[in-house]
């Protein structure tokens, strides 16, 4: 070999790509450290085919060697970055053995002892609280996004997560990043370590999974620094760990049944747990709502002089229309006249979503209008993740996080609407749903549902469901399938042959749980959410 080309032999971890999958660089750099010897180019790229042909890697694409010759000096930015998502995922654990925050007395005494020891991050930017049973993080992606559209800095803390716990904790849009999150919970940990020992000396029990996390939130929003927060409830509102912010403006999504172990066994018990948010002289922005939860709403703005704008009398969704890829929506608030914006979402809900989005960021700006190329913007860019999202085609698979009858009455009209061929259900739940009400909305809209097993204690078993399925589809329209990826190709096989003459794809649809739809995501490779691109 000549002295020239052997200036140019690569040297062990130098070219591999920032943005290659963390568990393929960690194999190419134990092949790079255990079997490049020096000596020329072409052992390096044995080397490399060697490790990428591996079963070790599962269907590399082929260009990745030609990528990873080709990208200089990015190894140890890989090795950093596979190191801190490990600290994340322990740490994740570490927290996980928490109590859930249903299992512990309903309290924001710990949540607000950890965050007075800390200064009270909290208190460093304004706010935005909501609430309700469905419709939250849809609509706090889209307040999000109008507000980073005004040229503010944004936190969003919302649950649970699809792809990484670090989705629950997003800084101007992104995930928190793995280093920031390391930082985060090195910053509050011996916080929460005083909090539980004070707890406990006062005879309560120590901070559980979600105080945990509200408390680093609002940590990481503080030293980011933002200018306003966009906090989603974890459950319920009053007692909810998030509710020590006293944030200008409060949403109220519609009240529906859900929770009843723990929010109450009606409507309206839910609806004044709810309420419980808003705060004195503040403002509530409200969606339509049954009319026994309408006058819980004008009692407690009435008791707190508050500021109220409700649906359909102050603001509303005007007009819409299904476009591809989403919908164009007309919508009215006392400030402005939005029409044919168009909004990357689909279905009749997101509409109504918007608008409440809308009327939010007015009042959270004292009812000065905003233009409408901040709306036009801000709506054609924001994406709610499992939330009829389409993840693959032919047939296409479309994964949805409803989980309770209202949610999917809403899920199924939107299918109605966008997917009019042949369906098919994939369907789970945690044993605690209204499982049978799900069922029964969701059996005028499918040919037939595809019955699977979701893991955890909290997870309906299959069993039951199937049993369950078949009283409410009949005993033909049923299948059970334990594994989620034979669920679906069976669901699919089921989709394509209902009616082989229709002129609209068949489609499957994967809902009844978000762990299940994180689950499907991960399975079809979809996009990883909120990631920052490098």
């Amino acid at each position: 070999m000549a002295e020239d080309d052997k200036k140019h032999i690569p040297t062990d971890k130098q070219h591999i790509p920032v943005d290659m999958d963390p568990r393929d660089a960690q194999v190419i750099l134990e092949a790079l450290e255990e079997d490049v010897q020096p000596g020329g180019v072409d052992d390096y790229d044995a080397a490399l085919a060697a490790v990428l042909s591996s079963s070790l890697i599962v269907g590399p694409d082929p260009s990745i060697l030609d990528d990873v010759k080709a990208a200089p000096d990015s190894a140890q930015q890989l090795a950093d970055d596979t190191a801190l998502e490990a600290q994340v995922n322990e740490i994740y654990r570490e927290v996980m053995q928490r109590a859930p925050e249903h299992k512990v007395q309903p309290s924001l005494e710990r949540v607000r002892y950890a965050l007075r020891l800390m200064g009270d991050p909290q208190d460093a930017y304004r706010s935005i609280h909501i609430t309700g049973t469905n419709g939250k993080t849809s609509t706090a992606r889209m307040i999000e996004a109008v507000l980073r559209e005004q040229g503010l800095r944004t936190g969003r803390f919302t649950s649970p997560h699809l792809s990484t716990v670090r989705e629950r904790i997003a800084i101007d849009g992104h995930a928190i990043s793995p280093a920031d999150f390391v930082e985060t919970w090195e910053e509050v940990k011996p916080f929460i370590e005083l909090t539980d020992q004070w707890s406990a000396e006062h005879g309560g029990p120590a901070m559980s999974f979600f105080e945990v996390f509200t408390v680093m939130a609002y940590s990481a929003f503080a030293m980011a620094p933002i200018d306003v927060a966009i906090v989603e409830v974890g459950m319920g509102g009053q007692w909810d760990a998030t509710n020590v912010i006293t944030a200008d403006v409060a949403v109220l999504m519609p009240v529906d049944l859900d929770h009843q172990r723990w929010l109450g066994s009606t409507v309206e018990e839910i609806a004044t747990e709810k309420l419980g948010i808003l705060k004195p002289g503040k403002v509530l922005v409200s969606a339509e709502q049954k009319p026994s939860v309408k006058q819980l709403i004008a009692e407690r703005v009435h008791e707190q002089e508050a500021k109220l704008f409700y649906y359909g009398k102050d603001f509303e969704l005007v007009a819409r229309e299904p476009a591809v890829g989403g919908q164009m929506v007309t919508v009215r608030t006392p400030g402005a006249y939005f029409e044919d914006v168009p909004l990357a979402m689909l279905g009749a809900y997101q509409g109504l979503n918007a608008a409440v989005a809308l009327m939010a960021v007015e009042a959270f700006f004292y009812g000065h209008a905003l233009s409408a190329d901040v709306v036009e913007h801000a709506l054609m860019s924001t994406r709610s993740p499992g939330r009829l999202e389409v993840v693959k085609g032919s047939p296409v698979v479309i994964i949805d996080a409803a989980h309770n009858p209202h949610g999917v009455t809403a899920t199924v009209e939107a299918l109605r609407e966008s997917f009019p061929g042949p369906r098919v259900a994939v369907y789970s739940a945690f044993a605690d749903k209204d499982i049978e009400g799900s069922l029964g909305v969701m059996e005028p809209a499918f040919a037939a549902v595809v019955i699977t097993q979701m893991p955890g204690e909290r997870a309906a078993d299959i069993d039951d469901l199937a049993e369950i399925a078949r009283e409410v589809f009949g005993e033909d329209r049923v299948r059970v399938e334990p594994e989620l990826a034979n669920a679906i190709a069976e669901a699919a096989d089921l989709a394509e042959i209902q009616d082989p003459d229709s002129m609209a794809p068949a489609s499957v649809t994967v809902l009844g749980s978000i762990m299940l739809a994180a689950e499907a995501r991960e399975l079809l490779g979809a996009r990883a959410v909120d990631e920052a691109v490098k």
